[in-house]
């Protein structure tokens, strides 16, 4: 009877073992071979070569050790074991199998023989990229041309060589190349700018070289552009010299004062301001006077960049051109330079007058979504200012608005007023406010203009308007002889009224004979 342990050890042999009835294990060797992965189940693997006397003996054959279980016996052959679900990998499970063949005779082992089985590679793998090597990638603007800015690295378990290209087609691939294909380093092929590009995208391929299926794959790479200083300050408003460029042209700042003007001056197109080029990096600014501040008279805030007049105006001098600089705090050598232009206003001696003493217009109703008022006759309604410190009469600084603001209605610059027809009903009559304003003195004048709305159909009336004309269409030469002809016949009848006022009192009045009188000297008095 077998004892327990004795039997318990049979049940776990007869699980590799195979029962054979044969020669005694005399003759057998060590096997020593090679397959291939992801072979199938019952491949091939070797014979035995046990040989001996054929007999009533009883031979057990039997398969120990570490990878006992991938093959198993078939007769005199060793055969590989696998599945469906229970495949040899050489990534997984190593290069080399190892087993032991055991021979028992009669219970009593009697031989045993080494089992070495190569596992050959196959090209099952496809290369992968190690993502800390394609991730968070990101250059300064700064970087020189030239220079290794990242390396990349694929891998696949079946330790191909791996070759690297950058996808033609990517983005931003101009700016990149790889001089050394098998390295996977990236070189820097045009200077970048943080101004104009914030980050590039790129397609690198890695592909394999020693191998027949020349497996590949490809990852996207998305590269940060760090700012750098490199920009100089800009004063604002930025004009681009060219478009899409981030290089400005510095604008020349305007200003008007009166001779006795003091105070902060206001200057167009803005207050003087200033801004780093380098948006991502900001530095801080300071502003100040190279030339023109007239020992004083002019200051300028270096943080702000606001300028103050300290002094008035009150000499000879009717204009004054400050050179301003602006510079980042850290690095003085980062500068720009611009002009500022103040104007000193001479006294302003004659008023705005319109050139007519009242205005009424016409505007068809239904004419479009806006149309041009007119006056009788058809005539464009034009609405102007005569100012006589100029000698044609004409005020280049005169703007003109119209009251309400935002309504129906607007003015040009040349005093043409425009109808939102669309916001018009037929005969409505609205009444405008227009003024005029001179944008370098300041006066302003103003001026009431009627529209009336005309049914559909109806025309704008032929007759002249009843409006006395002060100026209008003539010239400046006929309207200052216009002018002097009406002063003499004012001057004529102002005397003409003292005259006959001395009379009725009873003054004397001396009166000088042309002739000679019988009854009168050649000057003497009388009663009036």
């Amino acid at each position: 009877m077998v004892r327990p342990c004795r039997l318990l050890l049979w049940q776990l042999l007869l699980r590799w073992c195979h029962m054979a009835t044969g020669s005694l294990c005399l003759g057998g060797t060590n096997v020593l071979t090679s397959v291939r992965e992801n072979s199938s189940t019952g491949k091939f693997i070797s014979n035995l070569t046990i040989t001996g006397e054929p007999g009533g003996s009883r031979v057990r054959l039997c398969l120990v050790g570490r990878d006992a279980n991938w093959f198993y016996l078939e007769g005199r052959t060793i055969r590989l074991n696998t599945s469906t679900s229970r495949v040899l990998d050489r990534e997984v499970h190593g290069p080399v199998l190892l087993a032991k063949l055991v021979c028992y005779e009669n219970d009593v082992m009697q031989g045993h023989y080494g089992i070495l089985v190569e596992v050959a590679n196959e090209n099952d793998n496809r290369p992968k990229f190690q993502q800390e090597t394609v991730e968070q990638l990101s250059i300064s603007e700064l970087t020189a041309v030239g220079s290794v800015v990242f390396t990349v690295k694929a891998l696949d378990a079946d330790g191909d060589t791996m070759t690297y290209t950058i996808d033609s087609s990517s983005p931003d691939a101009i700016f990149f190349r790889i001089d050394l294909p098998n390295s996977g380093h990236v070189v820097l092929d045009k200077p970048v700018d943080y101004e104009s590009r914030t980050q590039l995208q790129i397609t690198i391929w890695a592909e394999e070289t020693n191998t027949k299926e020349k497996f590949k794959t490809s990852a996207a790479l998305t590269v940060k552009v760090h700012d750098g200083d490199d920009q100089y300050p800009h004063f604002l408003p930025c004009v681009p010299v060219s478009p899409g460029a981030a290089v400005c042209t510095n604008p020349t700042y305007t200003a008007n004062v009166t001779r006795r003007q003091q105070g902060v001056v206001q200057f167009s197109p803005g207050p003087i301001r200033a801004e780093d080029g380098d948006k991502g990096i900001n530095a801080p600014l300071t502003f100040s006077i190279l030339s023109g501040g007239d020992h004083g008279r002019f200051v300028i805030n270096e943080t702000t960049g606001e300028i103050e007049m300290t002094a008035p105006a009150d000499g000879p001098q009717t204009n004054f051109t400050l050179t301003v600089m602006v510079c980042q705090v850290d690095d003085r050598l980062k500068y720009s330079v611009t002009s500022a232009v103040i104007r000193v206003l001479g006294p302003n001696r004659f008023p705005l007058v319109f050139n007519t003493t009242s205005f009424r217009g016409f505007v068809p109703q239904g004419s479009g979504s806006a149309s041009i008022v007119s006056t009788n006759g058809n005539q464009v309604l034009q609405v102007q200012v005569w100012d006589r410190d100029f000698p044609d009469g004409r005020n280049p600084s005169v703007r003109y608005s119209v009251l309400p603001a935002g309504g129906a209605f607007r003015v040009t610059q040349e005093g043409v007023l425009i109808a939102r027809t669309d916001r018009l009903h037929a005969s409505d009559t609205r009444v405008l406010q227009v003024v005029a304003r001179d944008d370098e003195s300041g006066d302003e004048v103003s001026t009431l203009v009627e529209v009336e709305v005309l049914p559909r159909g109806r025309a704008v009336p032929h007759g002249a308007f009843r409006e006395r004309q002060l100026f209008g269409d003539v010239g400046s030469g006929m309207a200052a002889g216009i002018a002097t002809l009406l002063l003499l016949l004012l001057s004529s009848v102002v005397l003409l009224l003292l005259r006959s006022f001395r009379r009725e009192r009873g003054d004397e009045v001396e009166v000088v004979t042309l002739g000679n009188h019988p009854n009168l000297t050649s000057s003497s008095r009388v009663s009036s």
